[in-house]
């Protein structure tokens, strides 16, 4: 796994619209179908009863880790990440007494999959519910680990792909350091910080 970039993109028609229109775009650029790709994630808010505070759980799935299980808990002031197997769904299951009746809708971005020579893009429908709320276009740069060495790379790439709306800076550095080597757990971080936006969109 390289270093991977999130962006929105604008939907002026209708979401299969969008995508059928970048996909167009991407194939012929020369890209190829790869496949498709699914992140989700599922969001319940603790007990504060149980817990002394309102704390907020976010657990994720990216179909590109099928064995790993990502869940970040948000206390307020900091976030702790952990990344475990499977497993670990269960283990949430079996803490449901612990969780607020409040679960907030699954929220989730698929959608097809290519490959063109070192980058690999999906092509995200994000839907909460059975509400469509946007696109995600996923770029990952596979030859690269640290992200400082290829952001203008990827940036150049997708602003030839999107378009004007890259904006200069792709990655949120409250999340990921430009001098270290980027992991599974950085890419999870980006969606998160859209899902979150996408959710708050919808709550206004």
């Amino acid at each position: 796994m390289g270093v991977t970039v999130l962006q929105t993109y604008p939907v002026d028609k209708s979401g299969a619209q969008t995508i059928e229109f970048l996909t167009k775009r991407i194939i012929e650029l020369g890209a190829t179908p790869a496949g498709h790709f699914l992140v989700d994630c599922d969001t319940c808010m603790t007990t504060p009863q149980l817990a002394g505070q309102m704390r907020t759980l976010h657990v994720l799935h990216n179909s590109e880790m099928p064995a790993s299980v990502f869940s970040i808990l948000d206390t307020g002031n900091k976030q702790i990440p952990v990344v475990a197997d499977n497993l670990f769904d269960l283990l949430i299951c079996k803490m449901t007494p612990a969780m607020n009746a409040k679960k907030q809708p699954k929220i989730e971005s698929k959608g097809p999959r290519f490959e063109y020579g070192d980058f690999v893009i999906k092509l995200g429908s994000v839907t909460m519910g059975q509400n469509f709320k946007g696109i995600l276009v996923e770029c990952e740069y596979r030859p690269c680990f640290v992200p400082s060495t290829c952001w203008e790379l990827i940036r150049e790439f997708l602003t030839g792909f999107l378009g004007p709306q890259v904006p200069p800076r792709l990655l949120n550095p409250q999340h990921i350091k430009a001098n270290e080597i980027y992991q599974p757990l950085d890419t999870i971080q980006q969606y998160l910080e859209h899902f979150t936006k996408f959710r708050k969109q919808s709550s206004m």
